[in-house]
């Protein structure tokens, strides 16, 4: 049985239109569909705006879904947001800052509590040393495990990681993706996986999900990507990204990314793909499926 499923899921905004009267729709998240097993990670890529953490919040709960449904099969879920440094309140000190979940939820005696605060500073590496300091005294790195550590509070089966290491210096991204492993293996954590990082996303995960344009385009197991991959778009990303094990010439995309508020017909990446023809702007390409987790919206995918 699956864990989270995703079905049909729309997400639409109302925004104010340039024009005099009247609104616009932004389309987020158009027909989105995504399982994940106990144990397993998926990681997400795409351009910025495409839709990546718009589904991380409906995964868990902030954003109510316009259309569709979403089941979580779990008790809890824990999200780690982008910035730590805004997303702490930088006035409570931090063993505050990891007990509000327990509060919250009345989550056993005050003793129990702070005892399980104790262990998840142990848990993320951080010394007692900065328990009453607040995040502003930290640094990036230390206030990333202070958001972990309270992320697994309440013992989330799903950990959603929405671009975690993003805001933080090189020389630290190294740490906390270490620890994002050695916690998943430990607690046997399910995880949602978010990165502009394509190769960080591939060594994370067990498959990966590219979206475009709040489309899931392609969705395949890690170990077929980049090679087995079947669309264009999903070749350019990774054909972007530079590997010392395997020379790729770069796929250039020429013209700018469609808007959201009126994109293209049919196949949303056409007026950007070097292999579309007219049919592409007819209609939706059907799903195909090239394999056990495996499948591609495409009419001309690359073989």
């Amino acid at each position: 049985m699956s864990l989270l499923e995703l079905s049909d899921v729309h997400v639409v905004h109302r925004i104010r239109a340039r024009r005099l009267f009247g609104h616009d729709n932004v389309y987020a998240l158009t027909d989105a569909n995504l399982t994940l097993t106990a144990g397993e990670t998926v990681g997400i890529v795409g351009e910025s705006g495409c839709g990546k953490s718009t589904l991380a919040k409906v995964i868990v709960g902030l954003q109510r879904p316009t259309q569709g449904t979403v089941r979580f099969t779990g008790k809890h879920i824990g999200m780690i947001f982008q910035d730590p440094s805004t997303a702490l309140n930088r006035r409570l000190p931090i063993t505050k800052i990891i007990r509000d979940p327990l509060d919250v939820h009345k989550q056993g005696t005050p003793a129990e509590r702070d005892d399980r605060v104790r262990e998840l500073m142990s848990l993320v590496g951080l010394p007692d040393s900065v328990a009453d300091a607040v995040p502003g005294q930290l640094s990036g790195g230390q206030r990333q495990r202070v958001a972990i550590a309270r992320a697994l509070a309440l013992r989330p089966q799903l950990l959603v990681a929405d671009e975690p290491t993003s805001a933080l210096d090189v020389s630290v991204r190294a740490q906390i993706l270490n620890l994002l492993v050695d916690l998943r293996e430990r607690l046997g954590l399910a995880m949602v996986f978010i990165s502009h990082d394509i190769q960080t996303v591939k060594k994370m995960s067990d498959r990966i999900i590219t979206m475009y344009l709040g489309r899931i385009v392609e969705e395949a197991p890690a170990a077929a990507v980049p090679e087995a991959t079947h669309h264009p778009y999903m070749r350019a990303l990774f054909s972007a990204t530079p590997s010392l094990l395997h020379a790729v010439e770069p796929i250039v995309l020429t013209g700018p990314v469609p808007s959201a508020t009126n994109p293209p017909s049919g196949c949303n990446f056409r007026t950007r793909c070097w292999k579309a023809t007219d049919e592409c702007a007819a209609e939706l390409p059907a799903l195909v499926t090239a394999g056990a987790g495996h499948t591609y919206r495409c009419i001309h995918p690359v073989l």
